[in-house]
């Protein structure tokens, strides 16, 4: 057998962390039971390290529909309604059969349970919303909405995509608490920046216990100090802060010792994913976590055929469930924290198929729901049903942009520093629509925002050197320090007081030491708050 701890004569070689993961194995995502359900979590990475460093204490839940809603028969529009009905003589839903949301648009009876929430004014509805060029596969469709890209252009996340570009990913200092959790079985590339997502699975709760009390753990001391010692260093951080988060999850989940609130979710009906997972969710929020972003997918949506029954059946669930989730918030004084976002990555043709179902079209609803929102309603335009304005003579036009509403929630509601969501998530600046809160219900000032508004910074490039360009708005004392990509602090390259004005750091000249070429870390520290980016050494 080999022995691990010693180098060999290949530390030439280029590696990464995607492919040495993938060559071991641990490239898929991780689950554990909670109550049956399938809880897939992440470790920290760079949108959920800023997250957790606002100011803000809410809580953004994305329920995904995976396969295509039918949007017509969950949102229907009375105000077409001949229009409707005429393309869809049989899967209509009769007007007899509808709750009214307003004049102009209902929602089926065997979605009623939201009308409380609805009355209440919890609930908003965007119409049609969809993107350019649309996408009607299932796989480039999630992809597209995972990314906030509609070019093919990246394969990281709309939120990964943020916090890799401003906070480092360090595995061997984890974060007291995971702030972004997955739950369901479909991949996604939400919280994904350039490096992979990096978790581990067990397969119960009584398998994730064994692995708690057993205090497994690796070494991380005495490492080879070469390449191949690198990549040991790499994954053992990887599981031993895994671990730490499993830790903090399960006493959550257990802390939480009023698990329903009061609230009958359906737990009884195995069919019921939606039920089982929001009960989890309730659980982890109110056990006090601190978790941020909670994703959950269910599947089922593509009805090509037979659509009436199982396209009834999933809305009730999803109704029912999330009454009762907000039920169980609100017994627990939480439900304006909680702000939950359904999706779908497209939606339905406007008319039925030969075979009693609908195939896949391009625009659809999205619904938020929480207290949060501050009065119900309706944003955006809803698509015309009229021929002359179907997109191909056969599907509803979009008219809101997906990533308009994405800019809306992390700056409004996740309080997102604007000019960062529009430069480096979204590549463009979307005004944000009136979903009823903005970042200053919540949030006065952000010291945060305003610590980093003091400073601007940038790698830069000349002649085979690397410098760190900065930008400084104010006199002050900055720490800048230098750390390779496991979290290791290789030294600094200033720490002194800086005046106004631009400056350029050469980061070799200032460390006085010999660095591999590749990638690294620069952290600038002000106060009390920090920002790291990645940097090339040439």
């Amino acid at each position: 057998m080999k022995n691990l701890n010693n180098c060999n004569g290949k530390e030439h070689q280029k590696w990464n962390r995607r492919s040495f993961l993938q060559a071991l194995g641990f490239s898929s995502l991780g689950t554990m039971a909670l109550a049956n359900s399938s809880l897939t979590y992440s470790n920290e990475n760079k949108l959920t390290a800023a997250l957790n460093a606002s100011e803000s204490d809410n809580i953004l839940v994305i329920i995904r529909l995976f396969g295509g809603n039918d949007g017509l028969n969950t949102i229907v529009p009375l105000n077409q309604y001949d229009l409707y009905a005429n393309l869809r003589p049989t899967l209509k839903h009769e007007e007899s059969n509808l709750w009214n949301l307003s004049d102009d648009y209902a929602m089926p009876n065997h979605m009623s349970s939201l009308e409380s929430m609805w009355n209440e004014g919890a609930m908003k509805v965007v119409h049609s919303v969809g993107y350019e060029n649309h996408s009607q596969s299932h796989f480039k469709g999630t992809e597209i909405w995972s990314a906030g890209k509609d070019d093919n252009s990246t394969d990281t996340g709309w939120m990964g995509r943020y916090f890799q570009d401003v906070y480092p990913d360090y595995l061997e200092t984890p974060p007291d608490n995971p702030t972004a959790i997955q739950i369901g079985s479909r991949k996604n590339i939400t919280f994904d920046g350039d490096d992979a997502k990096y978790s581990f699975s067990v397969s119960s709760l009584s398998g994730l216990e064994t692995i708690l009390a057993s205090g497994l753990t690796y070494e991380m001391e005495g490492l080879p100090d070469c390449n191949h010692g690198s990549k040991l260093q790499y994954v053992r951080g990887m599981f031993n802060s895994t671990y730490n988060h499993a830790d903090v999850i399960y006493e959550a989940y257990n802390n939480s010792s009023d698990y329903t609130g009061g609230v009958g979710y359906n737990l009884a009906d195995a069919e019921d994913d939606f039920a089982a997972t929001l009960s989890v969710v309730s659980r982890l929020i109110k056990g006090n976590l601190g978790t941020k972003v909670y994703t959950l997918t269910v599947s089922g949506f593509d009805t090509h055929s037979a659509q009436t029954d199982q396209h009834q059946a999933l809305l009730t669930y999803l109704s029912d469930a999330v009454t009762y989730f907000y039920e169980d918030l609100a017994d627990a004084g939480l439900s304006d924290k909680v702000l939950t976002m359904v999706v779908s990555e497209f939606g339905r043709r406007v008319y039925e198929n030969g075979s009693l179902g609908t195939d896949h079209g391009i625009a659809g609803p999205i619904m938020f729901f929480g207290d949060g929102l501050n009065g119900s309603g309706f944003v955006g335009e809803h698509g015309s049903l009229a021929n002359e304005d179907l997109y191909n003579g056969r599907d509803l036009q979009w008219h809101t942009d997906f990533k308009q509403v994405y800019s809306t929630v992390l700056k409004e509601w996740m309080c997102v520093d604007a000019t960062t969501v529009d430069s480096v998530v979204l590549d463009s600046e979307y005004e944000s629509l009136n979903l009823g809160f903005t970042c200053s219900d919540t949030l006065s000032t952000s010291s945060f925002n305003n610590q980093i508004q003091a400073f601007s910074s940038s790698a830069y490039y000349e002649n085979g050197n690397t410098y760190i360009k900065i930008q400084n708005n104010i006199t002050q004392h900055l720490v800048i320090s230098i750390f390779d990509l496991n979290g290791k602090k290789i030294g600094e390259v200033r720490n002194s007081i800086l005046s106004v004005g631009t400056h350029k750091i050469d980061v070799k000249s200032a460390l006085n030491t010999n660095l591999s070429r590749g990638y690294y870390l620069y952290n600038i520290g002000a106060n009390s708050k920090a920002v790291s980016k990645k940097i090339m050494i040439m």
